[in-house]
């Protein structure tokens, strides 16, 4: 069974880019009738997902995009960050006809996302290395993943600055005077998890840097990460957060063991996103910039416009309060 032709072979063939292939199959202006025509030739020689192309080469629009979230329903439901990153895309896409197809627990959408049924996606909170961000990309949709991609590759991705954000909050738990600074880290299988860590290691350079626990982004993963560290080390008296959801469980937890908050233990958060008892220090990201210029950056692409950034990355501060 022979392979079929992805965006790669027909940018070769057609000597243009990638992302000039995707302009002219998605109908964006500002492309050459030069190369819509070398396009042209090139999907029609490789017999190129002849059902998409067709769509996209008569000029229709869809007049839709899709939010593919790689999380349980539930999950997404619960979460403050979801709802602040909604809020965003809805704000950029006020003014415009464009409707907001949300998706969680994908599954296999491939098919549907390049069917003609949509004019891009935004792809977030992915997990490992997911194939979906290249196969989408592969069959000429415009995708923007939110949260840097670790499959690598060419896909733009908008995200904000985690490890500036975990460097600095560490750096206020050392100013503090605390010396045994443990971490609740976010899944290994996701960058943001893997950069907030980094900035914490970064920090606690010449310093012990062996209390690491990993949970979920779950307040309950927060707990059990937050027991397992206090068991490890009693002594502990200071803990960055790699999510404020999470942290919720880490107080409960400490809580529970009798250490008070910030005399014990020190914690710190990230997201400025739940409120908490005693009010949580954290590092706030701007969740719903965040879904406003990953929004845009997929409508820049959509409508073909020149020289955009392959990816952004949005600034981070550091929000003192009772906590630490």
């Amino acid at each position: 069974m022979s392979v079929r032709a992805g965006i790669d072979e027909v940018a070769r063939l057609a000597g243009v880019s990638k992302s000039t292939v995707s302009r002219v199959l998605n109908g964006a202006p500002h492309v050459s009738e030069r190369a819509k025509d070398a396009v042209r030739r090139a999907v029609v020689q490789l017999d190129y997902t002849p059902n998409q192309a067709a769509r996209s080469l008569a000029g229709h629009r869809a007049n839709a995009i899709a939010l593919v979230v790689s999380e349980p329903s539930g999950r997404v439901l619960a979460d403050p960050f979801f709802a602040g990153l909604m809020r965003g895309v809805h704000a950029e896409l006020a003014g415009r006809t464009q409707l907001v197809l949300m998706m969680s627990e994908p599954g296999d959408v491939a098919a549907y996302l390049t069917g003609g049924h949509v004019d891009g996606a935004l792809v977030v909170s992915q997990h490992g290395h997911d194939p979906l961000l290249t196969l989408l990309q592969d069959n000429g949709l415009p995708v923007v993943a939110g949260g840097r991609p670790l499959t690598g590759g060419s896909v733009p991705f908008v995200d904000s600055d985690n490890f500036t954000g975990a460097l600095e909050a560490t750096r206020h738990l050392i100013s503090l005077g605390r010396s045994r600074i443990a971490t609740i880290a976010g899944p290994a299988d996701m960058a943001v998890g893997l950069d907030r860590l980094t900035g914490w290691r970064r920090a606690m350079s010449g310093r012990p840097a062996d209390l690491v626990a990993v949970g979920d982004f779950t307040p309950q993963g927060g707990a059990a990460a937050m027991t397992a560290l206090l068991d490890r080390e009693p002594a502990l008296d200071a803990v960055f957060v790699a999510a404020d959801i999470m942290a919720v469980g880490a107080l409960q937890a400490l809580r529970a063991a009798g250490r008070s908050v910030p005399g014990d233990v020190a914690v710190i958060g990230f997201d400025d996103s739940v409120p908490a008892v005693p009010p949580l220090s954290t590092v706030r990201q701007d969740v719903e910039k965040f879904g406003r210029m990953l929004t845009w950056r997929l409508l820049a692409e959509i409508d073909g416009e020149e020289g955009l950034p392959p990816s952004v990355l949005l600034p981070t501060s550091l929000v003192l309060r009772t906590s630490a």
